[in-house]
């Protein structure tokens, strides 16, 4: 998943404001041989073609609304990189219900998991989308519910056929999305902000030297205790809490690629973060973050509280084929799981979180910030005879709330 969006209703203020989430995927490229294009498509050297897929998951409608349009646009900005298709569905694509019709249909389902496919084929409770922005560095896709009777699904997936230049290695762009309401008045949502990504192009090089790096680990304290529609909702908000912090630091979503681990996240964040700035406005914007989910939670049907384990660590990593690779990769897994944090979260149970982060960070960063107090970290040893690890570091807990 690229990000968690809050769609907003500019015309209204303060409590009165409808907020609506989005949850958009990284587009998935993948290669399009000469071969596979529509014979209308012209063939040279200096271009090549892409097939383009995108997924979007809309929360649930606020109450006593349901969703009556949605509309999804990609811009990618530059001039030379265009959409010169845009399917509507699986079928266009081809990609049947009983088999595959098109070279193209073949090649998007083979770089493609089968639930994505899925999205793109024709229900009957999603109306036909209308296309826009062909020939175009600015598409999209608009679904409306003309009859008024059926409901807009909140599973989306869509696709393009995309022209760029021969020697592109990354694509960039932006998500932009609009949504319309109809309950006791109607009303309409829509990003504040364009939402950033960047897609590596199939077949360039990776570029996955080593450099020095934060890393972040977070886990949800007592997960395994609630049922799955509970647990599904602390996965939402875990998600948006930490890309709340991220965004806090001065990280937009196209620069990191967030592990999911069911109760858990790790992410590697972008090289060259001022980390005298980015590391305390981090940990304050997911304190935040968290402090204003719980306080929402107070009510019984907003859900339990939250409470979360967080691990920093700095080190030298390099991407590889599966993962992350370096000392601190691992290492900020063991400050995660060490005896004394978890022994933190039991002996604290009013705080919304505890922090482990190793000597180094503490000793270049923290120990000279003000938020949080360099006073109220305590310093533990995190002893793993097993995993051969042996690290000295300090915890943070941080004061309830009055």
């Amino acid at each position: 998943m690229l990000t968690d969006a809050q769609l907003t209703d500019s015309r209204s203020r303060g409590d009165e404001r409808l907020r609506v989430g989005v949850r958009i995927g990284r587009p998935l490229l993948y290669p399009v041989e000469a071969g596979d294009l529509p014979p209308a498509l012209p063939r040279s050297s200096t271009t090549r073609y892409v097939g383009a897929l995108f997924a979007f998951d809309l929360d649930p409608a606020p109450a006593g609304y349901r969703y009556a349009a949605a509309r999804f646009t990609v811009d990618l900005g530059a001039a030379d990189v265009t959409a010169v298709v845009v399917h509507t569905g699986a079928e266009q694509l081809g990609v049947l219900a009983d088999g595959i019709a098109s070279p193209l249909g073949d090649r998007a389902s083979r770089a493609a998991p089968a639930s994505l496919l899925d999205r793109l084929r024709s229900r009957e409770d999603r109306p036909p989308a209308w296309t826009t922005g062909v020939r175009s560095a600015r598409f999209g896709w608009r679904y409306h519910d003309r009859r008024g009777a059926t409901l807009l699904p909140r599973t989306y997936g869509v696709h393009a056929l995309l022209e760029t230049p021969a020697a592109l290695g990354e694509l960039s762009g932006a998500f932009e999305a609009e949504l319309d309401l109809t309950g006791r008045v109607r009303r309409a949502v829509s990003t504040t902000e364009r939402i950033p990504f960047t897609a590596r192009m199939p077949g360039t090089a990776t570029g996955k030297s080593a450099a020095v790096r934060l890393c972040m680990a977070a886990d949800i304290v007592g997960y395994s205790d609630h049922g799955p529609e509970p647990a599904a909702r602390l996965q939402h908000d875990l998600v948006r809490i930490l890309q709340e912090g991220r965004s806090a630091a001065g990280v937009t979503p196209g620069q990191v690629t967030p592990q999911p681990q069911g109760d858990g996240q790790f992410t590697v964040l972008p090289v060259g973060l001022d980390e005298a700035a980015a590391v305390p406005r981090l940990i304050q914007g997911i304190a935040g973050a968290l402090a204003a989910r719980n306080a929402a939670a107070a009510a019984p049907a907003a859900g339990d509280r939250m409470r979360l384990r967080l691990a920093l660590h700095r080190g030298l990593v390099r991407e590889a084929d599966n993962g992350w690779v370096g000392r601190a990769a691992t290492a900020v897994h063991r400050l995660l799981d060490s005896a004394p944090l978890r022994a933190a979260v039991i002996e604290h149970p009013a705080a919304d979180y505890v922090l482990g982060v190793p000597d180094v960070l503490f000793a270049d960063v923290l120990s000279s910030g003000d938020d949080p107090p360099p006073a109220a970290f305590r310093p533990v040893t995190v002893d793993i005879p097993a995993k051969g690890f042996l690290e000295r570091g300090w915890i943070f807990v941080p004061e309830p709330a009055a």
